[in-house]
């Protein structure tokens, strides 16, 4: 017999034992299951914004950590399950919006409420930048009354503290229904990131979030007391 067929023959059965030994562990030796992220998600919570465009409120919220999730889509409107072009018909009462899903041990609502309200123009009653009608005006949808006093006490913190040289309009409303967009407007920036990122940068929107942090800052008040992801 050969060396090299010995040699063969000798790994067959090393394999063999090998296979046969790892086969035949207790399950507990194999180690711990692993916790999948639906097993993890008990303490998920919801938070549903407008602030106008909702390609820009998605990619801000991706921001914050402690969020893991925003989907975008239409709130607080009349019609089941609409379209983009039902919306954009401003018949409908929807606005664009997004549904912000966190972690409320790493982010609080409260700190939610403060960064929405540093990335849009609360003052704008027709609605956002260079987007017009209804479908784009800003808003909180709160889902019970300690959310409420919540929006009600950063409105009036923000106001107290003139932040803003005209009167908030941002509307606090009762949460009633949200529908996900359509699944090429969900991470929009991310996977049109040239499009997107001209888009955003001839919006204003930008101008205006670093306006509000200098003003902020000149005033000696925190431009947001969350923390963002790295690398944001």
């Amino acid at each position: 017999m050969s060396k090299a067929l010995l040699i063969s023959l000798a790994l067959i059965t090393l394999l063999g034992a090998i296979t046969i030994y790892i086969f035949s562990m207790p399950q507990a030796l194999v180690g711990p299951e692993i916790p999948t992220r639906s097993q993890n998600s008990t303490s998920e919570a919801k938070a549903y914004f407008a602030g106008g465009c909702f390609w820009c409120t998605e990619s801000d919220f991706q921001k914050v950590l402690g969020v893991s999730e925003v989907v975008s889509g239409y709130a607080g409107g009349n019609k089941e399950n609409p379209s983009y072009e039902d919306v954009n018909t401003e018949t409908t009462g929807h606005r664009e919006s997004v549904e912000v899903h966190y972690d409320p041990s790493v982010v609080s609502y409260r700190q939610l409420v403060e960064y929405f309200f540093d990335h849009i123009d609360p003052t704008d009653a027709e609605g956002q930048f260079h987007d017009r009608g209804e479908s784009y005006t800003s808003a909180i949808f709160y889902q019970n009354e300690d959310e409420k006093r919540e929006i009600e006490a950063v409105k009036q913190w923000l106001s107290d503290n003139q932040v803003y040289d005209k009167p908030i309009v941002t509307s606090i409303l009762p949460f009633t229904n949200f529908f996900p967009a359509e699944d090429y407007h969900q991470n929009y920036g991310e996977r049109n990131p040239v499009r997107y990122g001209y888009y955003r940068a001839a919006s204003g929107r930008n101008e205006l979030t670093q306006k509000v942090c200098r003003i902020k800052t000149e005033k000696k008040l925190p431009c947001f007391t969350g923390r963002l992801k790295e690398n944001e």
